[in-house]
């Protein structure tokens, strides 16, 4: 059954001027194109929460997980912390669009420090260090292969060109600064200025423009249930489904649609021209 939706638009401008919302209600039947949601898919996708609350289900894992020595032709621009640095594949290709577009700024001494860690890993390095340095198993966003320890090869990265130039341009191309300095009561986490997640556009530039960590971002789309936005020259619908067994929603024809689990119980389906 198709439900109304409430939208709103956020009509955001460019990274160079002061970014506001304005909100405009319209009523909204839905889209057109059924596709069905199965119960899984609440555990997999970009915008999966993983933190002391939630831990990760083993489907949330990213598939295309590989050992970035092994592909040079994504490690360039850019120094590995050492040959064992796993990340997803595709946000490896991502985070190398990041660097090449940081060196045209003249900001060009990033390494990798942290990926991918299995759930063994993980295990092994909370019972070495225990809880003031590492999470458990399944809880830590290393587990899922979207996040990563971004460092400078010349400084600490609260003091470093590098440090700067993420925390103001990652979300342009779909990183989040995901602990910052003024949310550790949110995120649980104190200040990592270099860990950095992938989320993806539209929604890290939402997070931008509104201050959100990952917890509020979800939160605000629960409750806001559909958002609308134009970024990167797309239009972008962005909703919330609250996902019971098997799920039908309705995708608007002539868009395409990527879903996204939570981790909580819903998914996001994000619609675009």
């Amino acid at each position: 059954m198709k439900k109304w939706l409430l939208v709103l638009a956020l009509l955001l401008t460019s990274c160079e001027q002061e970014r506001g919302a304005a909100i405009r209600e319209t009523n909204d039947q839905g889209g057109d194109i059924p596709a069905k949601v199965t119960e899984e898919q609440v555990y997999q996708g970009d915008l999966l929460l993983v933190n002391k609350e939630y831990s990760l289900h083993k489907e949330g894992i990213q598939p295309d997980i590989v050992k970035l020595y092994g592909h040079k032709e994504m490690v360039r621009g850019y120094a590995l912390l050492d040959q064992t640095i796993r990340l997803s594949q595709r946000v490896a290709r991502e985070f190398s669009v990041m660097i090449e577009a940081a060196e045209e700024d003249g900001v060009r001494h990033f390494m990798i420090s942290s990926g991918y860690r299995s759930l063994g890993e993980q295990d092994r390095l909370y019972q070495e260090k225990g809880a003031d340095y590492a999470l458990p198993s399944g809880h830590s966003e290393h587990n899922l292969g979207l996040s990563l320890d971004i460092g400078s090869t010349k400084m600490e990265m609260n003091r470093a060109a590098e440090g700067k130039w993420l925390e103001k341009n990652a979300w342009k191309y779909g990183f989040i600064l995901r602990y910052p300095r003024d949310k550790t009561e949110i995120t649980g986490i104190q200040y990592e200025p270099w860990h950095f997640r992938y989320v993806g556009l539209p929604h890290s530039l939402i997070m931008k423009d509104k201050n959100f960590t990952l917890e509020e971002y979800l939160d605000y789309l629960k409750a806001a249930r559909a958002i609308s936005i134009e970024a990167d020259g797309k239009s972008y619908e962005v909703s919330y489904v609250p996902i019971s067994k098997d799920t039908v929603i309705y995708i608007r024809e002539g868009r395409r649609y990527s879903l996204s689990g939570d981790n909580r119980g819903g998914v996001i389906v994000t619609t675009y021209r």
